[in-house]
């Protein structure tokens, strides 16, 4: 079954709405993944999401600060403002052995782009000024629903159908209490994931 889009309509009011990148890699420890992504999680540290963005917005625009936080069996990167979640040379490696998935959007410009990666194979992607890859079947069903409930705005990933693409390949449901709630591994990263 797939999740209505309302379900998802509390996400526009959000802070991070305007301007977002989510990153989703199964199987890792915020740890693991902090290190993947080319940082040393000695120097992070645990904080709100809220309290990552204010610190993460003292940094000029070169400067990577990423979120981490466990959900279930997935590390998932949060970020104001950032567009690591489009960047294909640095989510593909970082899917190395395992599932990516990711959305990013920046409302000023009306970017969106979204990928699913398994082990640095692009699966789906979605770019807001190009149109979609070809649909694998596992997306069949709920890019139809989508089609069907969405109307006009069945590519604004924003309002709804990126989280909704999110749900059914990684399982989970993103709430405002994964949002406000959970506690962040948060510093800065090199840019360059390792896989070793």
């Amino acid at each position: 079954m797939i999740t209505p889009l309302g379900d998802y309509a509390w996400f526009a009011d959000s802070g991070l709405a305007e301007a977002y990148s989510f990153i989703f890699v199964r199987g890792l420890t915020p740890e693991q993944l902090v290190t993947r992504m080319g940082g040393r999680a000695e120097d992070f540290s645990w904080m709100t999401l809220d309290e990552s963005i204010g610190v993460g917005g003292r940094y000029d625009y070169k400067t990577e600060f990423v979120a981490v936080t466990a959900v279930g069996e997935w590390a998932f990167v949060a970020q104001y403002n950032s567009w690591l979640g489009a960047d294909d040379e640095f989510i593909v490696p970082l899917s190395a052995g395992t599932r990516l998935v990711s959305l990013y959007h920046l409302d000023i410009k009306g970017l969106e782009e979204f990928r699913w990666v398994e082990d640095r194979e692009i699966r789906f992607a979605f770019w807001a000024q190009d149109g979609f890859s070809e649909i694998p079947d596992e997306l069949v069903e709920t890019i139809e629903q989508l089609d069907r409930d969405s109307g006009e705005h069945k590519w604004d990933l924003h309002r709804g159908p990126g989280l909704v693409l999110i749900e059914h390949l990684t399982g989970i449901k993103l709430t405002p209490q994964i949002l406000d709630e959970s506690t962040y591994l948060s510093g800065v990263i090199s840019r360059r994931p390792t896989t070793a």
